[in-house]
């Protein structure tokens, strides 16, 4: 597929649901739904076992190639081809690169306006920039020379409204940022955050993802911007809302934007603010409703047991009977770091905190059950430990109410079998 397909409409259902690029080697899942082979691979190999798409577990995880929308894509492409086959203008060389940063640099000293009517030429350097990695980086080492890393971020600092020129320059200042490994003076402390919260809350799907994932690195290697970010509680509820359970849901939106939660809540005084933002509730909800992959189950564990080490946090979870539940069935199913996070918060409510809430809670959803298997399991000192802890409370609970089931004799020591 050429750079060309950049410049127009490319049907939806020729896209991956989880890259959003066009597929290239459809397959299709005992679902029903296709994907592109490699996209759907890596999911696979994460230890995923559910449809990305249908959230529905996977009977097989065969891939079967869908022939006939490869035909379909590829007599797309040929027309698209010929369509665009005496369009050289839209292919530039080294040279036309310098001259599109020059005239890109010498349009914005002059006066912003002008970008707008200069948006192709973006189209132009993302499609060079994105057809190989030393093409991207003749691009960054033109833009090091003029500041035109500086100047978008200059652009994007004093227009966030522009949300078609946005949608052009975003992508392409991501891969020059990534590229670069750090922002520019322009983008420090809080001068990003209007565009942030403007292409998080108003762009399309695909501004969303991209701008997400520039978020994400901006706040992993940029500890002034991430205090600095952090302190707007804006940003917190819109990144929540990636991870409300709805036809708009996005596994791909909703893994970015946790970890940006879970980078801000790094910063204890951060997490009562993302509490208060509906954080517990949100994702609590979302591992408790959703057939959800193994990293982002990861993902959501680590952000509750950052949030269970506040007041704010611990009471919401308390009160969240369905989440502890969630905890509880997450302890051997998912994977080691899974376990170790839901056990972590579970200790912290009923050991450290002895939350009677959290241990009733927990009774209910036959967790002392779960931690004598867990017990019985090739899991960490640290785990065990915790595990033997939540069992002296579990026991000394049950000397009043059973912590198995009400309807066993509180003296039993029988496991409930399922």
């Amino acid at each position: 597929m050429r750079k060309d397909d950049l410049y127009i409409t490319v049907p939806t259902f020729f896209r991956c649901p989880i890259s959003l690029d066009v597929m290239k080697s459809p397959v299709s899942l005992c679902t029903g739904v296709t994907y592109d082979r490699s996209s759907i691979q890596r999911w696979l190999d994460s230890g995923n076992n559910t449809c990305p798409a249908t959230m529905q577990v996977l009977q097989t995880k065969e891939l079967v190639p869908n022939h006939t929308l490869q035909r379909l894509i590829q007599i797309w492409s040929d027309s698209v081809r010929t369509t665009h086959q005496n369009s050289s203008s839209d292919r530039v060389n080294h040279q036309q690169v310098r001259e599109l940063i020059k005239q890109f640099v010498n349009d914005f000293r002059v006066h912003y306006s002008e970008l707008e009517v200069n948006s192709d030429n973006l189209t132009k350097l993302l499609a060079f920039s994105g057809e190989s990695q030393e093409n991207l980086r003749f691009v960054a080492s033109v833009a090091a020379e003029s500041d035109f890393l500086g100047i978008l971020t200059s652009f994007l600092v004093h227009n966030p409204g522009n949300l078609k020129v946005l949608e052009k320059i975003v992508p392409l200042w991501k891969m020059l940022l990534l590229e670069r490994g750090s922002l520019p003076k322009m983008g420090k402390g809080n001068e990003l955050y209007a565009v942030i919260i403007s292409a998080l809350k108003h762009g399309s799907l695909k501004l969303k993802l991209e701008m997400t994932k520039t978020l994400d690195f901006i706040i992993s290697t940029n500890s002034e911007a991430k205090s600095s970010l952090s302190e707007n509680s804006e940003l917190y509820s819109v990144l929540l809302s990636f991870s409300t359970i709805n036809t708009d849901w996005n596994t791909t939106l909703m893994e970015v934007s946790i970890s940006c939660l879970i980078s801000f809540a790094m910063i204890r005084r951060n997490r009562s603010k993302l509490v208060k933002a509906g954080a517990v509730k949100t994702v609590g909800k979302a591992l408790s409703t959703a057939e959800i992959g193994t990293a982002l189950t990861d993902k959501i564990l680590r952000l509750l047991e950052l949030t269970s080490t506040c007041k704010e946090g611990r009471m919401d979870l308390c009160n969240d009977g369905e989440c502890i539940r969630a905890l509880v069935m997450k302890i051997l199913k998912v994977s080691n770091e899974a376990t170790e996070h839901a056990v972590t918060i579970l200790w912290s409510l009923c050991c450290l905190f002895r939350d009677h809430r959290a241990i009733d809670a927990v009774g209910k959803s036959n967790g002392m059950a779960k931690i004598l298997l867990l017990l019985q399991s090739n899991c960490s000192p640290a785990v065990r430990q915790m595990a033997a802890d939540l069992l002296k409370v579990f026991r000394v609970n049950s000397k009043g109410v059973s912590c198995l089931s009400t309807s066993y004799d509180t003296k039993t020591t029988h496991i409930m079998p399922f």
